[in-house]
């Protein structure tokens, strides 16, 4: 008995040869000096569901397909058995054929109602028709948030299919409703038996114990019999028993199992804010019952706790290098994730801290985890590692720098519910629209008066930051953030100016002026420890720091652009060391998919000697495209290893610090295939229906980089007003408003 070997012929020679270099490599990577805390030692088994179905319909030929190059070389497949009206099976995420398939616009009147394990369930079913019948239904995605642009694209396959065509390292068959073909006197178990005698079955799930226990010591001695839990308060079949109170006698499924497979919840409870609460003992119950035991409901694109901070591979290193337990294995529809988790990941001395390339520069402090540029987010990015923290500047009405990620109040404070709420104009030199901006309030009508109010770049697709530290921590100005920043192990810090001109001639305020006293004052002139950057879209603000200072200088390219003249080049030589790009000039996308247009932006910057940093990278799958799988880390890898930038500019600095230390950069030619950057346009390729094309991004000249030197400042004596036409404007509302309740009243 072996596996077949017909995947030769159905995948190609060149598909082969990749799929032979990823053995060959990816199992290096998987090799660790330390011992893993699972019930054998070995490291953690990963467990694809329905192959890559986070991208792909579950159990489709792309999703069984990707695995090659996109996970680990021994991750075991998963299929969800179904059985058609003629015995078949076939691979299918969901009983009912019309979550997951096209089956009602090809056979519409075959809706019916059966019981499902006690529950009245209607919809299409596999028993319903024979495998010929399925020969016309094609695959759709079945999570609806995903992308459907593979939908009716791929063929329904058969268990027998993923061996042929696949070959996969390991196969888990998953049995979920065993009883239900009974009633259309369907065995499942005796398809299970016939195909353990002509293919290796690595692992058989179900989560009916009448099930498991009739095919234990029919099954090869290899083949790993587990059970699995479903939500607590439901009911297992055979035993009447609920699965919560099966969890409290695992002696007893020790008896016809060697494994048991739960809901992450299990091990890991948040509470109903989704906060992770502590683990529960049921990793190590399991062990100590001698069952190994394996999570499920890992998905990149899924609500994960705000403990995780949007980045799901520190999710799966919490269930396997925590220092206390492993699980024995992941389920996931991502299994890159958990791929990187095992080969690149675990075992990692986080403390260490690194500040080569590529620079960690934060993003308004760790403004993924608390509000920006306050003082928890810039101790949680010190404290995660980040190499650069930084402030962008803004003026008060009294002339103190603060630390502000926007001019206008209404953005990052709660201003809109205070007594300054009336204070609001229009300034179209910073903004479109009505605000409240820092200039029209003090420091202590700030500091005082307003709290901070954390972002949510992704807020259109419901994904909100932290919400029990929404308003938490304190304002900083500019000097308080020197005195922080400059007793830490930070290889430098960054501080961003705009809207110089602005404050020179409508505000009398010489802002670059102000930063330079602030950093003399706190001794960052005479000393060498840390490097200071001064960060600006404006190349005038950045040739006057250059006239007056030494500090490297970052110009920031607000536009997206394809590429860089010659003479913009030049002039960006004149004043500035490195430059700060946009992600989509990196890589340009459209509909969430990398296209392929070549941008050559980066080696045209590194050779002009400018370093290159791309801002703002964000954990938050919505914020992705696709070709990143949902994960944070893939991005950063991205940029880093595909685009070759110097720095990453990020609202979540711990992620990119751990970046900085897997054992899979160091490997070089030898690293994992999983760990490759994305090829531009390779995923759009793949699509059967090609999105408009994007139009292609602009140049960035000479005329795009030159500006005029910044104005002298005016007579104005303090920051107090805003444009003198806003003012007057405004002056003249409350007059007119004035007159017309001085008429009501009179009438």
């Amino acid at each position: 008995m072996g596996r077949s070997s017909g995947a030769c012929s159905l995948l190609g020679s060149a598909q082969l040869l990749l799929l032979l270099l990823s053995l060959a490599l990816g199992s290096a990577a998987a090799q660790k000096g330390s011992t893993w805390k699972t019930l054998s030692g070995k490291a953690p088994v990963i467990v694809a569901k329905g192959g890559f179905s986070g991208l792909f319909p579950d159990s489709s030929f792309y999703a069984y397909q990707t695995l090659g190059t996109h996970s680990s070389p021994d991750t075991a497949v998963w299929c969800d058995v179904r059985l058609t009206k003629d015995g078949g099976g076939i691979c299918l995420p969901s009983i009912d054929m019309d979550n997951c398939t096209v089956i009602a616009n090809v056979f519409p009147q075959g809706k019916k109602t059966y019981n499902v394990n006690g529950v009245s369930t209607v919809g299409w079913f596999s028993v319903d028709y024979t495998s010929t019948d399925l020969l016309n239904v094609s695959l759709k995605q079945s999570v609806l948030s995903r992308a459907y642009a593979y939908d009716g694209i791929f063929p329904i396959t058969r268990v027998e299919t993923v061996y042929t065509q696949f070959n996969p390292a390991a196969v888990w068959l998953n049995v979920q409703q065993d009883s239900f073909y009974s009633q259309f006197k369907l065995s499942m178990r005796s398809y299970i038996l016939s195909l353990s005698k002509k293919f290796v079955v690595d692992y058989i799930s179900s989560p009916e114990v009448n099930f498991l226990t009739s095919i234990s010591g029919r099954v090869s001695k290899k083949t790993k019999l587990v059970f699995r839990f479903l939500d607590e308060r439901s009911i297992e079949p055979s035993t009447n028993q609920t699965y919560g109170s099966m969890l409290k006698n695992l002696t007893f499924v020790k008896t016809f199992a060697s494994g048991i497979l739960v809901p992450k919840s299990y091990i890991w409870p948040v509470t109903p804010d989704n906060y992770l609460l502590p683990y529960t003992s049921v990793v190590d119950d399991a062990h100590k019952a001698g069952l190994e035991i394996y999570a499920a409901d890992f998905a990149n694109d899924f609500t994960i706790s705000y403990n995780y901070s949007f980045d799901p591979l520190a999710e799966y290193l919490s269930f396997i290098d925590n220092g206390a337990f492993s699980v024995d294995g992941v389920l996931s529809d991502f299994p890159i994730t958990p791929s990187e988790a095992v080969g690149c990941f675990s075992n990692l001395n986080t403390s260490k801290i690194d500040h080569a390339k590529p620079l960690v520069i934060s993003h308004n402090g760790a403004s993924g985890d608390y509000p920006d540029c306050t003082d928890q987010a810039y101790e949680k990015a010190v404290a995660d590692g980040a190499d650069v923290i930084d402030c962008p500047v803004q003026v008060t009405k009294d002339g103190i720098l603060l630390c502000m990620s926007s001019v206008d109040l209404m953005d990052v404070t709660t201003v809109a519910k205070s007594q300054f709420a009336s204070q609001v104009t229009t300034i179209n030199d910073l903004k479109a629209g009505p605000g409240v901006f820092t200039f029209n309030l003090t420091w202590d009508d700030i500091s005082k008066n307003l709290k901070p109010m954390i972002s949510n770049p992704a807020i259109n697709l419901y994904q909100y930051r932290n919400p029990r530290n929404k308003n938490a921590g304190n304002f900083m100005r500019l000097s308080d953030f020197l005195t922080f920043a400059k007793g830490k192990d930070l290889s430098g810090i960054m501080i961003t100016v705009e809207h110089a001109a602005f404050m020179a001639e409508e505000l009398g305020f010489g802002v670059v002026d102000a930063v330079i006293k602030a950093l003399d004052d706190s001794g960052y002139n005479k000393q060498t420890a840390q490097n200071v950057m001064i960060q600006s879209t404006n190349s005038s603000v950045l040739v006057k720091f250059k006239q007056e200072t030494k500090y490297n200088l970052v110009y920031m390219i607000e536009e997206n652009v394809r590429d860089a003249a010659p003479s913009s080049l030049a002039d960006i030589k004149k004043f500035a060391n490195a430059v700060s790009v946009s992600t989509t000039s990196v890589f340009p996308e459209t509909h969430y998919y990398l296209t392929n247009q070549t941008n050559n932006l980066v080696p045209t910057l590194h050779s002009a000697g400018l370093q290159v940093y791309v801002y703002v990278l964000m954990n938050e799958f919505g914020s992705q495209p696709n070709d990143f799988f949902a994960d944070a880390t893939a991005q950063i890898n991205a940029y880093v290893q595909g685009a070759n930038v110097d720095g990453v500019i990020t609202d979540f600095p711990g992620t990119a610090h751990r970046y900085k230390l897997n054992s899979c950069t160091s490997m070089g030619k030898n690293a994992p295939l999983f760990m490759s950057p994305p090829t531009p346009g390779g995923l759009l390729s793949t699509m059967p229906a090609q999105p408009p094309a994007a139009a292609p991004m602009p140049l960035l000249t000479d005329a795009d980089v030159a500006e005029p030197a910044l104005p002298p400042v005016s007579n104005t004596t303090t920051p107090a007003s805003p444009s003198h036409a806003a003012l007057r404007m405004q002056t003249d509302v409350l007059i007119l408003v004035t007159l017309l309740m001085l008429c009501a009243s009179l009438i």
